[in-house]
């Protein structure tokens, strides 16, 4: 196939669905590049949505994504959203009623927040993961004297909670089942340091319990705990984590259970013309114990598309493929009041064994995470000196065989 008169259509226009274009020119494809995307923004950058961005701190324009030149002469359909798909014959179906034809097809359509079910108004809950979102968000917790209500202790959970705080919210409360916030990818021991960070800076906490309803008429006034509690409200933040959308991709044959599942070269149902990238990927990392797992930490769109990109351009243009399995070292941090979470590896498969490495826990820390005898993931909590700390163990991460090994 001669690759100027083949076209790749790229499903979903934000971070991952950009990147996949820019890495799509550097594998040598010079055909044509379409991009759908349902918000009517061009690609930003999404982690200062809940930190700098909602503190007042960084204009909503600082967040666009410069573009590169490579990708100048791409199409960019905005405002449009892919529907459905038909693998077997080529075609995705957009909700204008279009049907576009491809030649590859990458899937980059990424997640939306998980909502409540629960009884209660709808006026003054909010998410946070658009522009639109954080601009609503933002104008709620401005209001003197705001008491807001929190419900997941998870990284976005944590991170709207101390810029409540810091926009001087009256009274911040966060709710979660479990009993320690963010102990999913930390562990206790580390949550602990966290939760105890959080409190004295100002924040509340409800935890081992869950939301049965909001009260209030026609904006929300309370938020009703499954232990009987009800807190006091005027926002509500609703942080329960994400949902993949994939409902487009129905009737395929594929497990959408959580996310696409893709093999080792992100390639989507054994079809080398689909690849997944972002978010929205449930790859095998060669790196671990080979199990698909979805990362929505913001290095995977980058890291996804340069391998999945590679792996459709080599099919497009017949030019083989000789690349090894894909291996990232996920990778992420987070800003809370004024410190720090810093981490690299993988900590979830080494939350058995956790030691600290550097530091203590009332000041800078590193954590240390070990599977099968050794080191899996780091995290780092503090300040730049912490966060300097973690980052010497990158090496040492990637140098290290599989763990399967």
């Amino acid at each position: 196939m001669t690759s100027t008169q083949a076209r790749i259509v790229v499903a979903g226009a934000s971070m991952a669905g950009l990147r996949a274009a820019e890495q799509l020119r550097a594998a040598g494809w010079t055909g044509a590049i379409t991009l759908v995307g349902d918000e009517p923004h061009m690609p930003y950058n999404r982690p200062p949505l809940s930190k700098e961005v909602l503190a007042g701190n960084a204009p909503f324009e600082s967040l666009a994504f410069r573009l590169r030149a490579s990708v100048g002469d791409a199409e960019w359909r905005l405002g449009t959203k892919v529907v459905a798909a038909r693998l077997a014959e080529n075609i995705v179906e957009c909700d204008d009623g279009e049907a576009l034809t491809y030649d590859g097809l990458v899937v980059a359509t990424g997640m939306r927040p998980r909502r409540l079910r629960c009884p209660g108004p709808l006026a003054g809950r909010h998410t946070v993961r658009t522009i639109d979102d954080a601009q609503g968000l933002r104008q709620a917790l401005t209001r003197p004297g705001a008491r807001v209500v929190v419900v997941g202790g998870g990284f976005i959970g944590c991170e709207v909670a101390a810029t409540a705080v810091a926009l001087g919210a009256r009274e911040v409360t966060v709710v979660d089942p479990l009993p320690l916030p963010m102990v999913g990818p930390l562990g206790e021991l580390l949550a602990r340091a966290l939760l105890k960070r959080h409190e004295e800076r100002g924040v509340r906490f409800a935890l081992g319990t869950g939301v049965t309803g909001f009260t209030g008429d026609d904006h929300v006034t309370g938020v009703a705990l499954a232990d009987g509690t009800v807190l006091p409200a005027d926002v509500v933040v609703e942080s329960v984590g994400s949902v993949a959308n994939t409902e487009w991709l129905d009737g395929n044959g594929l497990d959408l259970g959580d996310g696409v599942p893709t093999d080792e070269h992100l390639r989507v149902g054994g079809r080398p013309d689909v690849v997944a990238v972002g978010d929205v990927a449930r790859f095998p990392n060669a790196r671990y114990d080979g199990v698909p797992r979805r990362v929505e930490h913001w290095c995977i769109p980058t890291d996804t598309a340069k391998h999945a990109a590679k792996t459709l351009v080599a099919h497009l243009t017949g030019t083989g493929h000789d690349l090894s399995p894909f291996a990232p070292l996920p990778t992420f941090w987070s800003d809370q009041h004024d410190f720090r979470l810093q981490s690299f590896g993988a900590p979830v498969l080494g939350k058995e064994d956790v030691r600290v490495l550097e530091g203590d826990l009332d000041g800078d820390v590193v954590v240390g995470y070990h599977a099968g005898g050794r080191l899996a993931g780091v995290v780092a909590l503090g300040g730049q000196a912490a966060a300097a700390a973690a980052s010497r163990y990158r090496a040492e991460l990637l140098k290290q065989p599989a763990l399967t090994a």
